[in-house]
């Protein structure tokens, strides 16, 4: 039996308990509540490690690995950024979000949440923040189709063009089918998976290369540097690192979970869950990359296909150490980062088109049952158009990862914040925070000014905007009555 026949069994029982799961979802998906928020029954576990799956994908397993093993511990910054980012956001706005958007008209996606806080009539904070949602993740999904079709094609050697259809088939039957509590529950499995890969394979990987006296000593003589964290940095190297952090606020796929949570009695124990998670993987991370150094300066002879492409370094150890069965289920842990991801990004964008532009504009008094079906039909609406964007690996939309993730974390994110954290914002406010925030990441990313990360001036600049622009109106007597009733409920719940 050859090695990648165990390998493809392990992913089509994977794949199929996925599909499953969404099976049993559709069950529970009777109206668009369900579909788009689950029906905001989600408890502590599946809140805390669906946040975590959804935010980490395939880059967890292959991107920071790749760095790591590339370049030593100078680039797990990002990594601290990512842990000091995922607190803050977990502590200031998980629990509020979840009690204001229910206070303010029990909204079921962001572009509802401000339109509804700031008593937008006008529909305009809807249409652009939905837009804004809309252009950034259609380009996210499209990455992480072709993280898994470059999965499946060096796996089991399948043309790209194949394996792009076969990594996102899945994925798309799956969240198609069973909506929201199909993607976190799903979820909840694939950080599992995820969290036993990255534990269990810098174990091995430090058995095999004879412990880790001896392991240290081999990195350090490939390389005396690989220790020193300020390697080859400078200062606004390590604040643009660390500036990932600030994209948490804005990103509208994990700020769903927090809106999904059954109550915000459930938010304290998913931050203490979520946060483990969180960092047990991404220590595994940097672990595996890292100690990859000197396993493959000890077995050159192998070194070949990380040589060539330093990102293969998990994959790649997977195979060598491990019997083909349990390869096959920690090469799986990169698909689940990939599906878990991709998946929540497909619905957010689907929740975008369905409750803010069909319902909002074209049927306000359509059925919840045909709400639903709408919002399976955008699933694959938006899958085929990031598929089409896929089609060519060499694109460069995949290069606009970072820009994606700066983009909502700048536009949404101080926006977000300062929404549930302040009463006196105003809906000018919300409006000017998130034109500042996107227009000073596209020019800021254009002009490569200071060689900073646009987010870190993007989030600055909105925040200073919201601030400015509602100190020169003023809320409603109705927005601030509904902010502090449900502050108080939070205060008295959390």
């Amino acid at each position: 039996m050859s090695a990648s026949n165990p390998t493809l069994i392990t992913f089509v029982i994977y794949i199929a308990a996925m599909v499953l799961i969404g099976f049993m979802a559709y069950r529970s998906t009777n109206n668009l509540s369900d579909y788009i928020l689950g029906g905001r029954s989600l408890g502590s576990v599946v809140t805390a490690l669906s946040a975590g799956a959804s935010d980490m994908s395939g880059w967890l397993l292959m991107g920071l690995p790749g760095a790591i093993y590339m370049s030593g511990l100078s680039e797990s910054w990002i990594a601290i950024g990512l842990i000091v980012g995922a607190y803050l956001n977990w502590l200031f706005v998980a629990g509020r979000l979840r009690v204001q958007t229910e206070h303010n008209g029990d909204a079921l996606t962001l572009p509802d949440y401000f339109s509804s806080r700031f008593e937008d009539k006008s529909g305009l904070l809807r249409i652009i923040s939905a837009v804004v949602i809309l252009v950034f993740f259609t380009i996210y999904c499209a990455s992480g189709i072709v993280a898994g079709a470059r999965l499946f094609e060096s796996t089991f050697g399948m043309p790209y063009e194949t394996a792009l259809w076969a990594g996102a088939a899945a994925t798309i039957a799956y969240t198609f089918v069973g909506g929201f509590l199909a993607v976190s529950w799903t979820d909840t499995v694939q950080a599992t998976l995820m969290i036993f890969a990255l534990l269990l394979t810098p174990i091995i990987v430090l058995l095999a290369t004879g412990g880790v006296d001896t392991t240290f000593l081999a990195i350090e003589a490939q390389d005396p540097t690989n220790f020193d964290m300020l390697k080859n940095t400078t200062f606004i190297g390590v604040i643009s690192l660390m500036g990932w952090g600030l994209g948490y606020f804005g990103q509208p796929h994990i700020l769903a979970r927090f809106m999904a949570a059954d109550s915000v009695k459930s938010i304290a124990n998913a931050r203490r869950i979520s946060m483990t998670w969180m960092i047990l993987c991404l220590g595994g991370t940097v672990a595996v990359g890292f100690f990859g150094i000197a396993y493959f300066s000890a077995h050159p002879d192998v070194a070949g296909p990380v040589t060539e492409n330093p990102e293969r370094v998990f994959i790649e150890l997977a195979k060598l150490l491990f019997n083909p069965w349990i390869a096959g289920v920690l090469l799986s842990a990169i698909l689940a980062a990939v599906m878990s991801t991709l998946s929540c990004q497909l619905l957010v964008c689907s929740s975008a088109l369905t409750e803010d532009f069909y319902k909002a504009f074209l049927r306000k008094h359509a059925s919840q049952l045909e709400l639903v079906w709408v919002g399976r039909a955008m699933v694959l609406v938006v899958a085929l158009i990031a598929i089409a964007m896929a089609a060519n690996p060499e694109n460069r939309v995949l290069g606009l990862v970072s820009y994606a993730w700066a983009g909502f974390g700048a536009a949404f994110g101080p926006v977000v914040l300062i929404s549930v954290m302040w009463k006196g914002m105003t809906r000018n406010g919300a409006l000017a925070g998130i034109i500042v925030g996107a227009v000073t990441v596209i020019l800021w990313k254009h002009f490569a000014l200071l060689g900073l990360y646009e987010i870190i001036p993007g989030f600055i600049f909105a925040s200073l905007a919201i601030l400015l622009v509602s100190k020169m109106g003023a809320p409603s007597a109705g927005m601030v009555q509904r902010f502090e009733a449900a502050e108080k409920d939070f205060k008295l719940n959390h």
